[in-house]
């Protein structure tokens, strides 16, 4: 079994903000901006769009359309989706990594991204400010926020097609041989209790960053190291931690030795 830590929502280039970490401890992952025909203010969170939160927390900016993208967290949504599933897409050469990799059915996509915890101030959401509390309090995080194991894997304009809510089965992407959707299968095979996809709230041990560390520099875990991660990537942490530069979205990792507890850990 091979697990995929893959960097979704927002970053740097899209969206220029972290996620929030609400206060009751939800892990709200922002989809990027796109051209897509989905808009923040079809998207809700606790009685309030999408749309609106991030203008609390970033007024100055302005969110219009967006890439739901993992499609996992069920009834977000103003207007429900007829026949709605699960999926993820993926395309081009992160969609090459995969498949170079041999990522197939039984394989798990770890989701993550950035987040920093917001708090509510005079009735509106802000970000947590800076030195406040702990480390993880305040400071910017990778951390995983959502799961999917797969059951099975779609490509073809006719069969993600079947998929018209999805942003992949867009006439940009459709056209597009690498153009793929990932659907999870019914239940987790590593937690039979639980179903094949989901999303996670915020704790520590969810936080791949380092404490102390910017949020790209994530703690040493044993099972990530290069010697496990395909295509051989080098770590380019600076003393302690692990670090994999540049721009990516899918690290693939080989099943080693205590991976398995981790993830299973991880989701539980």
């Amino acid at each position: 079994m091979k697990i995929i830590l893959s960097r979704k929502g927002f970053d740097s280039a899209n969206g220029g903000m972290p996620s929030p970490i609400m206060p009751d401890g939800t892990l709200l992952s922002m989809p990027i901006p796109s051209d897509d025909n989905v808009f923040y203010d079809e998207l809700t969170y606790g009685g309030h769009s999408y749309s609106e939160i991030l203008h609390q927390l970033a007024p100055r900016k302005k969110f219009g359309q967006c890439h739901v993208d993992p499609d996992i967290r069920k009834n977000c949504r103003q207007k429900s989706v007829p026949n709605w599933a699960p999926a993820f897409g993926q395309i081009g050469a992160a969609q090459g990594v995969l498949s170079n990799a041999k990522v197939e059915v039984g394989d798990i996509f770890l989701f993550f991204g950035w987040f920093r915890k917001v708090e509510l101030h005079v009735g509106k959401y802000r970000f947590v400010r800076r030195n406040a509390g702990d480390f993880y309090d305040h400071s910017d995080l990778h951390v995983i926020y959502g799961y999917l194991q797969i059951g099975e894997i779609v490509s073809g304009r006719d069969q993600i097609s079947r998929f018209p809510w999805h942003p992949h089965s867009s006439d940009i992407r459709l056209d597009v041989s690498s153009n793929t959707l990932y659907l999870p299968a019914k239940t987790l095979s590593v937690l039979p209790d639980l179903t094949g996809y989901g999303t996670l709230d915020y704790r520590n041990d969810r936080v791949l960053t380092m404490n102390g560390k910017s949020r790209a520099t994530w703690n040493a875990l044993p099972y990530l190291l290069p010697e496990h991660v395909y295509g051989q990537r080098k770590n380019g942490a600076r003393g302690a931690g692990l670090y994999y530069g540049g721009i990516w979205q899918e690290l693939v990792i080989n099943e080693s030795e205590g991976l398995i507890d981790w993830v299973k850990s991880i989701i539980h």
